[in-house]
């Protein structure tokens, strides 16, 4: 992880950090295979250190982490879920702009 605001997720730790959340979380599924989800990285990153202590942001290995990979039908890498209240609100599939991410976040936090 390149920035310490990125939560690593697991099927473990899942229920605790995101679905008994108290503050929005963006869940980053991804691959260490997965060319589009390396060029995702630097903006989760980003977007973990402009929100820290707001929102959790963080990263699931879906070939380490199949049990909530499966669970949210992710088929496709990088998928994206924002998760509010412990519930799926918006989800995102393949590469995306960080100020279309931003502006879910945003409408989660001030919702």
């Amino acid at each position: 992880m390149a920035s310490e605001h990125t939560i690593e997720f697991t099927d473990g730790n899942f229920e605790a950090e995101v679905i008994n959340s108290a503050v929005p979380v963006l869940v980053d599924y991804w691959a260490e295979w997965c060319m589009p989800c390396k060029m995702l990285a630097p903006t989760i990153d980003e977007i973990a250190t402009e929100y820290d202590g707001k929102v959790k942001i963080g990263k699931m290995d879906t070939d380490s982490n199949r049990e909530y990979s499966m669970k949210y039908g992710i088929s496709a890498i990088p998928t994206l879920i924002l998760f509010k209240d412990g519930e799926p609100i918006k989800k995102f599939v393949g590469l995306q702009q960080k100020a279309e991410l931003m502006a879910a976040i945003d409408e989660a936090v001030s919702a």
